[in-house]
């Protein structure tokens, strides 16, 4: 009986110093004076004290933030168009963590009410391709450049825009020039905004390596030889999530993965992976992927659209990443394709080994 009741001191005890205050749980953000408190261990159920709006958090890149952020103990803002496309995101936080709202990109006073009380706002809304209802400048220009001004009327401490490390006025690609004046846009509303330019990201809901998997012709187009620089979504969704806790960083940082690959080795890798015979025979001419590109937007939803077909012909920049800045190590594509490729195996090949390309050479290694 005295063994369990010291034991039950000593838990209380514990407890009583891990949910202490002190002046590290304090953090005033800038052009604020409301004070940010954190209490609890981290985890699920601590309390950050950070109120963040996520829009676009049924994207692809949206859906990882939310889980980091909410898991951290944050409260978490989530604007929806489809309530269906929202509903899963209510488990990726403790009870009343996640808090669905709806909106729309056009009317500024919903746009209002889903970040009047946040202390840090994350603009994630892009278009990649154009529908009847919203146009690439649609989104991610005017969009863009609207939540940024509303952010600062209500006096919003920080605001975090997405935008693509190819963002380029001078480009072929319409995608990557309204990703430029989004940009502007954001900057001109909103002077101390945090601008990140992530390049192709690769996940397990990716439209990197599932659709080479899938469609692998679309991704032949300039003889396979275009180079990008793929980084995983779970990466970028954790530098995200670490500007939460910094002080802001008005500048631009570009978050491209540890390695620069061209579409022939991917087509390889994922082939390698699922050990399908991905043929890299039939490379198909340019003007005839546009046509095809346009006839498929006009009939069903497309799988690639016409400013796509432009886009597989320009290489990702060759820039510095500015990862150090945000607590990360980007990590390569390789160690994460079985994960993400094993559903694509026959049912006799589920268990084979992992065989990798080299980059190098035409040869191959079985992985450790």
């Amino acid at each position: 009986m005295l063994s369990s009741r010291s034991h039950s001191l000593r838990v209380q005890r514990l407890l009583t110093q891990s949910s202490r205050r002190g002046l590290k749980d304090l953090v005033v953000p800038p052009r604020s004076k409301k004070p940010v408190i954190s209490y609890g261990p981290p985890g699920r159920s601590a309390v950050s004290g950070h109120v963040a709006t996520v829009f676009g958090c049924t994207g692809f890149l949206g859906r990882y933030l939310v889980a980091k952020l909410a898991k951290n103990g944050t409260q978490v803002i989530t604007p929806y168009r489809d309530p269906d496309e929202a509903r899963h995101l209510k488990l990726m936080g403790d009870l009343g963590q996640v808090v669905h709202m709806e909106w729309d990109i056009r009317d500024e006073d919903q746009i209002a009410e889903c970040l009047r009380h946040s202390d840090i706002v994350y603009n994630l809304v892009g278009r990649e391709y154009e529908t009847k209802n919203f146009t690439y400048n649609d989104v991610n220009a005017a969009g863009a450049g609207r939540i940024a001004k509303v952010a600062a009327q209500w006096g919003v401490p920080r605001f975090v825009h997405v935008s693509h490390l190819n963002a380029d006025h001078q480009s072929i690609s319409k995608f990557y020039r309204t990703k430029a004046e989004g940009e502007d846009l954001v900057k001109e509303a909103f002077p101390d905004a945090t601008i990140i330019r992530p390049s192709t990201m690769f996940g397990y809901e990716d439209k990197l390596l599932n659709n080479i998997a899938i469609w692998s012709i679309w991704w032949k187009l300039n003889h396979g030889e275009t180079k990008i620089r793929p980084v995983h979504v779970m990466d970028v969704a954790q530098a995200l999530a670490n500007l939460e806790g910094v002080p802001a960083l008005p500048k631009t940082l570009n978050l491209p993965g540890p390695s620069t690959l061209t579409y022939s080795y991917l087509i390889d890798l994922v082939s390698s992976v699922t050990y399908n015979d991905l043929d890299k025979g039939f490379v198909m001419p340019k003007r005839l992927a546009k046509m095809l590109a346009q006839a498929g937007q006009k009939l069903y939803w497309p799988t690639i659209s016409p400013d796509e077909v432009e886009r597989r012909y320009i290489n990702d920049k060759d820039v510095p990443g500015d990862w150090e800045e945000l607590g990360v190590v980007p990590d390569e594509i390789e160690n994460h394709a079985l994960t993400y490729l094993r559903r694509y195996r026959s049912a006799d090949n589920f268990v084979r080994p992992l065989v990798l390309p080299n980059r190098d050479s035409s040869e191959y290694r079985v992985a450790q």
